[in-house]
């Protein structure tokens, strides 16, 4: 696709540049700030709400990292607004409330965060937000049916598929026939993917780089946390997603 030489031009700060042990916690507007003045591109995840709104925030349930508890999706934006992080003054923002902060200074990578069941309706929900945005963004998922989805609802929007081997983690469900897929991107050839987030520590690996060096697709990695993972990245991939120190 062209015109994404934005998104392997500058490191990715992973969930935004948090430092918890300093009070900013990943995807909040703190953790954006500290991306922007350090001038990375932003990764973030979203959630549904109850009413399907794309909220700023990685896990299923609340528990982890605010003093709430349960699912995401059992309350509304504006109740989960309401939920403070632990440890800080930070709220729970909306997606669109997360890009109006950003303002196009760094560009943002969205990965949409699903059931697995490719969750249409919400992707159009996504796909409205982003379209009305003017700064540099794009979308990536593990969900082939979620890639599919913005193929259909937004074309122009360029979209990307995160994968790794998951032989320490097949998702829940699904077979070993359905996890082989997935490592090995075979569902390319309807999700056209713009761009693909391997996991460091499964590269080299044959698909992602087949699609780098014969198709040109950009080929970022996740999670960079250590030196030796970096060096990987370096090796095989364009740029890095990282935490825990500056890229």
């Amino acid at each position: 696709m062209a015109g994404l030489d934005w998104l392997t031009a500058r490191p990715i700060a992973h969930r935004g540049l948090h430092d918890a042990e300093n009070g900013v916690i990943e995807n909040t507007l703190s953790a954006a700030r500290a991306a922007m003045e350090a001038g990375y591109t932003i990764e973030l995840d979203v959630q549904p709400d109850r009413d399907l709104v794309p909220v700023v925030f990685h896990d299923d349930t609340l528990d982890r990292l605010t003093t709430g508890s349960g699912p995401v999706s059992a309350l509304t934006a504006k109740e989960l607004a309401g939920v403070p992080f632990k440890g800080t003054d930070d709220r729970i923002p909306t997606l669109n409330d997360f890009l109006g902060v950003v303002g196009d200074r760094v560009p943002v990578i969205v990965e949409v965060k699903t059931d697995f069941t490719g969750m249409p309706e919400f992707c159009a929900r996504i796909a409205e937000v982003l379209t009305g945005y003017k700064g540099r963004v794009a979308v990536m998922s593990f969900d082939p049916g979620t890639v599919d989805a913005f193929r259909r609802i937004a074309p122009a929007l360029p979209r990307g598929i995160v994968a790794e081997s998951f032989r320490q983690d097949k998702p829940e469900g699904m077979t070993w026939w359905d996890v082989f897929r997935l490592r090995h991107l075979l569902h390319g050839w309807r999700t056209k993917p713009h761009f693909v987030s391997y996991c460091v520590d499964d590269l080299p690996a044959v698909a992602p780089l087949a699609l780098r060096w014969v198709f040109g697709l950009p080929l970022i990695t996740w999670t960079v946390r250590s030196e030796k993972q970096r060096r990987c990245s370096d090796t095989w991939a364009d740029q890095i997603t990282f935490e825990g120190f500056r890229a």
